[in-house]
């Protein structure tokens, strides 16, 4: 499964930003999607993730902030970041669980400025 990422970019805190990942093949087999950041020093932390049946899941700091979506017709997740603080400054992976292998696609830069 090849990911490509988009929609990274340099906004300001409090704006919106909505990311977007295109995968190589139909999401429907794949078994979940999601994203995952990586802020500078620190690890590569789970941000949202949503399953092929529709569930999803959201890491505390983004909750009421983020909301991740799919498009089955564009074989797409995207992932939708309001009310973007100062923290939410990461490079953002797209990623996807298939039959036990993990697929990653290039980062794209979110940076979040006062």
């Amino acid at each position: 499964v090849q990911l490509q990422a988009s929609g990274g970019g340099s906004v300001q805190a409090g704006d919106s930003l909505r990311l977007s990942c295109a995968a190589s093949e139909s999401i429907n087999s794949i078994n979940i999607m999601g994203w995952y950041r990586q802020a500078p020093g620190k690890q590569r932390e789970l941000v949202a993730i949503i399953s092929n049946l529709g569930d999803t899941e959201y890491v505390g700091s983004v909750k009421g902030r983020f909301t991740i979506s799919r498009d089955k017709s564009k074989n797409t997740v995207d992932l939708q970041m309001n009310s973007l603080k100062l923290e939410d400054t990461a490079v953002y992976y797209c990623n996807a669980w298939k039959r036990g292998t993990n697929y990653w696609g290039k980062g794209t830069l979110v940076t979040v400025s006062s």
